[in-house]
């Protein structure tokens, strides 16, 4: 009996509502380059959208969010870059940037959990790392597919490293720019889930 209750209170309707939203989110992201380009670089917000996942839903709720997303784009709806889904996703190049973001949103989550009071300076770290994480797992996923893959046997790590660059330096924008935000928007849904709380015990 209490192993039910545990199940059941295990994500609120608010919780699940707010994991859907952000499954969507990652979606629109992940295809923003379809219309969206600067230069040779697509500009696509997959990244910000998972470090956001992690400082506005939790660790908990974050991970969870974007388990749902690997899964839903995985049983074949079109949510992954270029409207793309399917088990074959597995086998692109991009797969360790996807699994990526499950780890980027927990630990963003996680550190910010760890502040009572988080200020910018937490907020940014925690970005930080996020895309840290996200290209740590990224490269050299995308390394391994090129070498076994594509059989380009005189790419190195460094090489695909680099050749990522631009990706890098606009997601980086990206974190910043997230970071700054962050504390408002916190702010913003304490104060309305505050108000929420005192309308309902009204």
């Amino acid at each position: 009996m209490s192993m039910s209750k545990e199940n059941k209170s295990m994500f609120s309707v608010i919780e699940l509502t707010k994991a859907a939203m952000f499954i969507a989110l990652m979606a629109i992201g992940a295809n923003l380059t379809a219309f969206i380009t600067i230069g040779t670089v697509p500009l696509t917000f997959q990244t910000v959208i998972a470090i956001f996942a992690g400082i506005l839903l939790g660790k908990k709720v974050g991970t969870f969010s974007m388990i749902g997303y690997a899964i839903v784009g995985l049983i074949g709806v079109p949510v992954f870059a270029g409207f793309q889904g399917g088990l074959h996703i597995i086998g692109s190049p991009t797969f360790g940037f996807i699994l990526s973001f499950i780890l980027l949103a927990f630990a963003v989550g996680f550190i910010v959990e760890r502040v009572e009071k988080p200020s910018f300076p937490v907020y940014l770290f925690a970005s930080i790392i996020g895309l840290l994480i996200n290209y740590g797992f990224g490269v050299p996923y995308l390394y391994v597919y090129t070498v076994n893959v594509l059989g380009v046997s005189e790419a190195t790590l460094v090489a695909t490293a680099l050749g990522m660059g631009p990706f890098f330096v606009k997601d980086a924008v990206l974190t910043v720019f997230a970071a700054t935000l962050s504390p408002q928007l916190v702010r913003a849904i304490h104060s309305s889930s505050n108000l929420q709380t005192k309308q309902r015990s009204a």
